[in-house]
């Protein structure tokens, strides 16, 4: 029998959305009944789930995806992923739908706006769970999804022996609820998240601080932008600061990326220092060219 932290083949199961990402620039947002003009658009893979699984692969990470997309995503990206050396076994086409969208506005300064399109994304929780793939990695990063189905694969992962690393992003503050929530956490032993999704966390989870967090889940990571991260675990606090970049292409992704390059670390065995390190570099490197 294959130990479940040592001898599997592959290191890392991502599971979020694989979304197009519409990027509509402008010079300032729009006041409420106004209307701006849109000086450039641009279209590129992304999502949650898309980004950190590609940055980690680029490091070296054996990596797969588990997400629902649908018509109209194009198979040059498809392909993209295949090359990267992505297990593509949990990514499903969900015929008859349009393919998750984000609509991101970015201004002069750099601040965003998103909408999205969560096509079979959205209603997920009853939809077939990658019970076969689960056994064949360490760990699993479940990100932005249907709660229900998230918790659903949770629970899957642990009994299959597979460890597990929170993450819900955005979606936390209006897709989960205090009780799910609660339970994510429970079967966790790492949570990810900013400074706004962190403090989320925290209410969620009826405690006064992110610090104390950790009495829930052993190791908080909180992101912090230009101030780099803070991770807290059960008994120390270590801060790392920002690496800054040489120019800036966009910010988002940034956090994404940020992982893929903590997990690179991570299952390299270094020290959490190191994965920190690791992780802000990875986010420079992303912010200067996401392409890269």
């Amino acid at each position: 029998m294959l130990d479940p932290l040592v001898d599997r083949p592959r290191d890392l199961l991502v599971a979020g959305h694989v979304n197009l990402d519409r990027f509509l620039s402008i010079r300032s947002f729009p006041s409420a009944d106004r209307t701006v003009p849109v000086l450039r658009t641009r279209t590129r893979l992304g999502g949650t789930a898309a980004n950190l699984a590609l940055v980690a692969a680029g490091y070296g990470v054996t990596t797969g995806l588990v997400a629902r997309i649908g018509d109209g995503f194009p198979p040059e990206y498809r392909t993209r992923l295949r090359r990267a050396k992505i297990d593509l076994r949990g990514l499903r086409s969900v015929s008859g739908t349009a393919t998750p969208t984000c609509y991101i506005l970015e201004d002069d300064r750099g601040h965003q706006c998103t909408m999205i399109d969560q096509g079979p994304m959205a209603n997920a929780g009853k939809a077939s769970l990658p019970r076969t793939v689960l056994p064949d990695y360490a760990w699993l990063h479940v990100t932005t999804g249907d709660p229900v189905y998230q918790l659903r694969l949770v629970r899957a992962a642990r009994t299959a022996g597979v460890r597990v690393a929170v993450d819900p992003a955005q979606e936390i503050h209006y897709w989960w609820d205090r009780a799910k929530f609660v339970k994510l956490i429970s079967d966790a032993e790492i949570l990810f998240g900013n400074r706004a999704e962190v403090a989320r966390a925290a209410q969620l989870a009826g405690v006064a601080s992110p610090q104390l967090l950790v009495d829930r889940v052993p190791l908080v990571i909180r992101t912090e932008g230009a101030n780099g991260v803070t991770a807290f675990s059960r008994g120390s606090t270590l801060h790392m600061p920002a690496a800054r970049p040489r120019r800036v292409r966009t910010l988002v992704g940034a956090g994404d990326a940020f992982r893929g390059g903590f997990y690179a670390a991570w299952f390299e065995g270094q020290p959490l220092k190191g994965c920190l390190v690791a992780g802000v570099r990875s986010a420079a490197h992303w912010v200067e060219d996401p392409e890269h």
